[in-house]
Order: C-alpha cells, then structure tokens, then sequence
C-alpha cells in the first residue's frame, strides 16, 4: 500500500507558505554566505511540462541544499510573459492577449507549486507588468543617452509568417527560432542596440566564466569572432578608387588571383553600369537579396557568383586582377569584399573551380589546383622578398611591410553585429520614443515612464504593428515643443525583457529605479543559473551586455551576471523529445495523481546526471516509488523498534555507513552528481534494513533520522511528514545539514565470506587489512569450515583481501 502522498504533499506546502521558510532576507550576520540560485524563468504557456519539472527540480535541490547548509539563499521565480504566443491566442480565439497572459500565468504557478520548488513568491514578477516594462523603457533611454540606442536603416531578418523582424541570434539555420518559417531580407528602418560597443569585453571576459560549460564559452568566443588581420588597399582599374579588402592571411597576397564583392557592396553596380555585365549584375544582386545570410554561407553549398566587368589593381605587385560578385561574401563583415586565393582557401577554390578562375600556389607544402586547397603551414614560394619565409613569420612581416608602404593597414574585425530590437508586434514593451516633424525623434520623459499599452488591442494577423492602428496610443505631444507627433509603435524584442530579470528579483518593489544597487551589490552575480542550452549565444550574451553597461552607469558592481551555468538536458519519451504531434507527451498532472510530487522529482533527479538527456521510464519511477514507500516503512517500524541481539560489529557498521553516506551525499549533491547521492540513500536503507533488529534502538534511529534529512531535498514532502513522525516539531525545511563525524568514516573490522569449493559457507569479522596468516587461520577455525573439511587439509585457499575465502579440497 502507497503512502498517502496526496494528503502530505498539500499538507507541507501550505505549511512552508505561512511559516515563509523559503523568504529571502539580506543577513546580518557576516559569516552568512549569501547564495542565489535561479533557473531561468519561463514563459507562461498554460500548464508545466516535463521540461520544467526537471529544470526546477534541479534548481530547488541545490537551492535546499544551500539553505540546510546555513547560506542566505535567494531563489526567485517570475514570467517572460510578453511574446508572440499571447497575439497568435487573441488572432485565434478572440480572446484579449493580456488576459490570457496571466490567465497562462496562474495555471504556472499552480503547476510549480504543485512540485513543492522553495520560491520566495513574494519577489514574483511578470514582465508584461508595467511596473516591470516602465524600466525595460527606462534602460532603453539611458542607452540611447549613451549613443548605444539608434535607429538605422538596414536589411534585416523578416519572418513572414510571424510578421516580423529577428535578429541575426534568433536566424537559427536560415529559418524563425520560433515558428521555423523560412526567414527573408527585407530593407526597414529599426532600432539596434549597439552591442558591438562591448564586443572586446564580451569576449575577453569569457576567461572568467571558468564555471560555464565549455561548448557554451566556445558557441558565445565563435559568435563574437574576432579576427586579428590587415585591410588591404586594392584599387580600380581605370579610376583609382580605392578598394578596401580584409584578410585574415596577409601571407597569402601574392596568391589573389580575383577579388570578390557582396552583391550589396555599392561598388558593384557601379562598376556594372553601362556594360555587358548590368543586367546580370542588377538580377543576381536581386536573387541574393531574397536568400538568409545562412543559407549564403553554409557549408556544403555550391558558391555562385557574377563577373561584374571590373579589375582591381593588386598593390604589392601591380598586376591586375577581375572583381566578381558573389553570394557567400557579406557585406557586413570586414569591408563586404575580399580577396580571393584559390589555392589556399577552400570556398575560394571552389568558386574558382567553377568559373574556370586562375590559381597560384603561394605556400609550398601542398599544392592547390588539385583536389582542393591547401591550408596548412608551409614556406612561401612566388611571393617576392617573402619566399622562402615560414608562413606563420611572414603573416606579420607582410602586414608590417604594407603599413610601411601605404599598401593597407592592421585591423581588428568582428562576426558580432548590433542587436536589432524593433518588433512588429503589440505584446511587448512599446519603444519610448516620439517622432515630431520639428523636432526629429524626441525620447519620452523619464517621468512619463512607463509608455502603457493600450488595454484594447486590435489584434487580427494581418500586416503590420497593431499599436500602429490605435489613434489614441499614435497620437501625443512632443515633449519639446508641444506640438502634435506621433509615437513609436514599434514594440522591443522579448530577449530585452529577459536580459536584466535577474537584478529585479534582488529588488523587486523598487520605485526609484530597475532595482535596488544596495541589494544588487549583496545578492549579484548570480551564484548558480540552469538553463538550457539553446540560449547559450541569444538569452546569456544579451544579459552579460545588459550587466557590463548596468555597470558601467554606476548601478552594478559586478560585469558579469551569472558565476556558474548548468545547461541541463531534454526529457525524452521512446527516444524523442516530447511533443503532441508525436503523442508521446508525459503530463505532469497525470504523474502526480497516481504516484505523488516526490516521486516524480525523485525519478526525474535518478535517471540520468542534470547535464545529459533523460529517457522517460514508467518502470522506472515504479521503481522510485517502492523505495520511499520502504523508506516511509521504516520510520513507522521504529516506532516499536526493539532489539533481539546486541551487535558491536553491527552496529560500528551501520554508523560507519550512515556516517560515510552523509559525507557522500553532501560530496555529490555539491557536484550536482544527484543520481549517485540517490543511489547512496538507497544502499543506506538496504544497510538499515540488514541491520534491524541487530543495533541498539539509539543506532537505528540516528540511521534513520539522517536517511531522512537527506532525503529532504530530493523528495522534501515525505521528508517533512517523516521528520514529523519522528518526534520533531520544527521543519525540514529550516533545519541544518546533518554533519558526518571523520572518526566514524573509517572500516575498523571487515565481513569476509568463507567459501568451501566456490560456495558460501560462513562468514567471519576481522580486522580490515589483517595479515593473509591470521585470515587463514581464522578461516581454517572455524566451526562451519570446519564441518565441510571433515579434518582434510585443503589443496588450495585462494584470498580476496577483505572480501573473501575461498577453500578448494
């Protein structure tokens, strides 16, 4: 029969809400270590899915785990409420986007409180709330102060299918991160944020994150890419415009062979007018312009390109060279054109290939024109005073020597580019600025903060921002010159939302500003964030920018957000990730009926470590469920616990094991190893479990007691009921860690089995490590070896050092 986990798990949960075991305070005491976890927040869909039982049952074990070991431990819980999400639901069902945002919202935190997570409720926050998006607005002026807030016209990312711009981040293999349409260019006037003014910091600061996962710093170093090379001074045959070209392999000069433009490099068309090549030109450019920027550059992908009619003039020799056109050059990295070396860079030969281009081996060591190119270290060769160079001393000597004859200059180059942050949604932070035809764009006043959606929105999925179709949010005053002018309706993208949530949960009723600076300085960085991998470059770069420019205005002492990162894995169910349309959803609701919160948690913490996929397993959480079954067995059994037999050797084990399980727990659960601290609280309940009857009662329930303390973070509904079955009064919850005693943890004496013929016949305790003379001797003694030998002496005794026996007759 199951314990009855329906009953104790509400029980538990109103118990900590009204004694507000999990409210954070600032202490006053300074040998109280301040920690603050945080999962990242989720966006308020309806109901919670498995996906986020595991990322907060990950958190909340730690976040317990922290607090049981006497740390003032922060650990929030919010919404990233504004989205597309809420205006596809009012497209479909009519219904009001606000409305159903925090309808979704009360169904979540339902669901999270349903598995018993420690949040401190009273820092909630949603950030569709406009006492939260009033400082999203606040921000976006302070940057704009700062000339890191602009408007500029540009291609961008348009989603058709969401109606809308994305950013280059949120272009995930030439398709929308949220709806997977196929993304197009389209030429508007946006906001950025001009993240790239932080790009040295942001990269150089990943040296820091020691505590991130690896391929994490690796995916944020590769999207920042900086390239270390030399602008090249190429110029135009006939005219003597000059031709700036990067490279990152000035080494390879003497080997260009052609030079290649964006389409969109303004160089091209003018070179194109008025010969043969205009109208391929002009049509090609057109074709590239409907393609992403991925597809344009992906790998495996056939290069194409067009003659556009011109030469350009190599500087270091003079001669002569044709300039094409192509699609996998773009025109905002380096100076949207470059120079091409065919035999020692792949696309280049490729293309080269195709067009029937000339090559010209410039390093010795492989030669290209063949099966590919070649990229490896070797001498130069036709490459004037250069050759016989290694190319790894000439890459500086060349660039060095081009500085001094005026032929190009180092440059530093970045992949980054800045974060376009206009949206043509209404279910986001409005833009706070205001157009006036006097005045020009004119930034709202911080004390007509926030810029409030209208409460009536009409949304119908049809092109264009809806705030655009609402007179009365359109139509204001200029704050300048009080004359009409209209208002941005442009909405902000939701990653801004998203990028400083953090530092208003150290604050969250501030009036005065986004948050607190005293609190920020006590709570931040963030001590342990979980999330998924999935925003390693979008969510987690953004909030290391919004970090460093908090800083940098005078409210942070930190310039990074977030001192460890754990990336946990998916949930999957018959090896796929769970979804509807595969029918093999595990709902959460369904799970707790029939076997409770704790066994749900418990399973989700044993099948797999945080970091790695999880397969669900209905036998598996069967098998989870017998176990704090048994556990709850035990404690009812002490009850009327009495002892048939005195054992000192029992007894030292089971102190020793209860002892070292402690130890073992605390190491692991540190280490966020909780399946291997899982798997020690199951072998200590077999241990107790052997050992009943044969301890003192005083033995058998310090065993017990500790098996329950430690199970609390992990299962903390049966715990708290357990403790409370033991005679205790005050909660789990707030209670210390349990300590292990060092002098306990060693293994005085030994169980070592006794085998006759590879069969178990006795057993005896000796001292561990006791000379092989004494083991055999006391194997030989005794009584039941003895009965087996019949007085024979035995041909061989085999000894497993501390384990076992074995004697062959």
């Amino acid at each position: 029969m199951s314990y009855p986990f329906s009953d104790i798990e509400s029980k538990w949960q109103k118990r900590w809400e009204e004694q507000g075991a999990f409210r954070a305070v600032m202490g006053k005491s300074a040998s109280s270590k301040k920690y603050y976890l945080l999962e990242m927040f989720p966006y308020p869909s309806g109901r919670i899915h498995m996906g986020h039982v595991r990322n907060y049952t990950i958190g909340d074990v730690m976040a317990r785990f922290r607090k049981a070991q006497g740390c003032q431990v922060l650990h929030p819980m919010g919404f990233d409420a504004f989205g597309q999400p809420a205006e596809n639901a009012a497209i479909k069902k009519g219904v009001d986007p606000a409305a159903w945002t925090y309808d979704c919202i009360a169904q979540m935190r339902d669901g999270l409180k349903k598995l018993g997570i420690s949040y401190d409720w009273d820092r909630e926050l949603a950030t569709c709330d406009a006492d939260y998006y009033r400082w999203n607005q606040w921000i976006f002026l302070k940057m704009a102060e700062k000339g890191l807030a602009y408007r500029a016209k540009s291609p961008v990312n348009w989603c058709p299918s969401c109606q809308t711009t994305l950013a280059n981040e949120e272009v995930i293999d030439g398709e929308c991160w949220r709806c997977h349409s196929k993304v197009d260019p389209k030429l508007l006037e946006q906001w950025f944020l001009k993240i790239t003014a932080y790009a040295e910091p942001l990269l150089n600061d990943l040296d820091k994150l020691a505590h991130w996962p690896d391929r994490v710093r690796a995916m944020q170093r590769n999207w920042i890419g900086r390239s270390e090379g030399v602008e090249i001074f190429f110029s135009v045959k006939g005219t003597g415009e000059k031709l700036p070209v990067f490279t990152t392999r000035p080494d390879t000069i003497f080997g260009a062979t052609y030079v290649v433009l964006a389409p969109e490099h303004p160089l091209a068309k003018k070179l194109s007018a008025g010969t043969p090549q205009e109208k391929p030109v002009a049509a090609f450019a057109e074709a590239v312009a409907r393609r992403s920027k991925i597809e344009r550059t992906a790998e495996g992908v056939n290069k194409q390109g067009v003659f556009t009619g011109g030469y350009a003039v190599n500087p270091v020799n003079g001669e002569t060279i044709p300039i094409w056109i192509a699609d996998y050059v773009l025109m905002e990295y380096g100076t949207g054109a470059i120079m091409a070396v065919p035999t020692h860079d792949q696309r280049d030969f490729l293309f080269a290939k195709e067009q029937k281009l000339p090559m010209r081996v410039v390093i010795q060591g492989g030669e290209g024109g063949g099966e590919g190119a070649y990229v490896g270290e070797g001498v130069l060769v036709n490459s004037a005073q250069f050759s016989g160079l290694k190319n790894t001393d000439a890459k500086k000597k060349i660039a060095l020597w081009m500085e001094e004859k005026g032929h190009g200059k180092r440059v530093t180059q970045w992949r980054l580019r800045d974060w376009l942050i206009s949206r043509q949604r209404c279910w986001g932070t409005p833009i706070p600025m205001i157009y006036c035809a006097a005045c020009g764009v004119v930034p709202v006043p911080e004390d007509q903060l926030p810029v409030r959606l209208p409460e009536k929105l009409p949304i119908t999925g049809e092109g264009g921002s809806p705030l655009a179709k609402v007179k009365e949010f359109v139509e204001t005053t200029c704050p300048c010159c009080k004359k009409p002018a209209r208002r941005e309706t442009d909405t902000m993208a939701t990653f801004f939302d998203s990028s400083w949530y953090f530092l208003r949960f150290c604050s969250p009723k501030e009036t005065q500003l986004p948050f607190d600076p005293k609190e920020a300085a006590h709570w931040m960085p963030v001590d342990q964030y979980i999330g998924g991998i999935e925003h390693a470059i979008l969510h987690l770069l953004y909030s290391r920018f919004f970090t460093k420019f908090l800083k940098d205005i005078g409210l942070l002492s930190v310039d990074e957000p977030f001192t460890r990162l754990l990336t946990q894995g998916m949930v999957l169910k018959d090896g796929e990730v769970m979804s509807k349309s595969r029918g093999n959803v595990v709902d959460p609701d369904g799970v707790i009926e029939k076997h409770g919160t704790d066994a749900m948690r418990l399973f989700i913490l044993f099948a797999a470590p945080p970091e790695d996929q999880l397969e669900w397993n209905d036998s598996g959480i069967d098998g989870v469920d017998r176990f704090l079954n048994r556990v709850w067995n035990l404690v009812e059994r002490l009850d009327g616990y009495a002892p048939t037999e005195s054992n000192g050797t029992e007894t030292k084990e089971l102190r020793r094991i209860t002892h070292a399980t402690i130890k073992r727990v605390t190491d692991e659960v540190d280490a966020f190893k909780f399946n291997t601290a899982i798997s020690a609280l199951m072998e200590m309940r077999n241990a107790i479990e052997k050992s009943w009857g044969k301890v003192p009662t005083d033995a058998a329930r310090e065993s017990v007691e500790a098996l329950v303390c430690l199970l609390n973070p992990f299962a903390p509904h049966i715990a708290e009921e357990l403790w409370q079955k033991l005679g205790h009064s005050d909660l789990l919850a707030i209670r210390t860690w349990p300590a292990y005693d060092p002098t306990l943890l060693t293994q005085s004496e030994v169980s070592i089995i006794l085998q006759v013929n590879g069969k178990l016949r006795s057993k005896i305790t000796l001292p561990k490590d006791a000379p092989a003379e004494q083991v055999k001797a006391s194997a030989l003694a005794d009584p039941a070896v003895q009965k087996w030998l019949e007085g024979k002496a035995p041909r061989d005794i085999i000894i497993v050092p501390n384990r076992l026996v074995n004697l062959v007759i």
